[in-house]
């Protein structure tokens, strides 16, 4: 069973700087692939950004590229977002997800991950 916990939401003004964690318990000697996608109030859930297992795979959506960057500790199971200039438009509930194929970021992008934290609210005031 794979678990995921999201920290770090929160408010913020515009241009600030945010950063979320997400903990995650997966099998034993599992290779997965990590990813945050988010959700703005009456709007679809979108992605956000995706890292293979090793990291040498890392795609963002274009709206975040340039601010945010992923990065994971495969040794403590665990995945930030490091979100810098934050525009308003990036308020949203924002998911920690895994999926344990390991496929391309392009991919996830397109059909999500496989499983789900339960989001963490980040608000960026004007």
């Amino acid at each position: 069973q794979v678990q995921l916990v999201e920290s770090g939401g929160g408010l913020v003004q515009a241009g600030g700087s945010l950063r979320l964690s997400c903990g995650v318990s997966v099998p034993t000697d599992s290779t997965y692939a990590m990813g945050w996608f988010r959700q703005a109030p009456g709007k679809e859930r979108e992605f956000v950004a995706a890292l293979s297992w090793t990291g040498g795979n890392i795609y963002y959506a274009d709206a975040v590229k340039g601010r945010f960057t992923i990065s994971r500790d495969n040794a403590k199971n665990t995945v930030g977002l490091q979100m810098n200039s934050l525009k308003p438009e990036d308020t949203a509930v924002y998911y920690c997800a895994a999926d344990l194929r390991d496929f391309s970021g392009s991919y996830y992008r397109d059909h999500g991950m496989d499983y789900w934290g339960k989001g963490t609210l980040v608000i960026v005031s004007s």
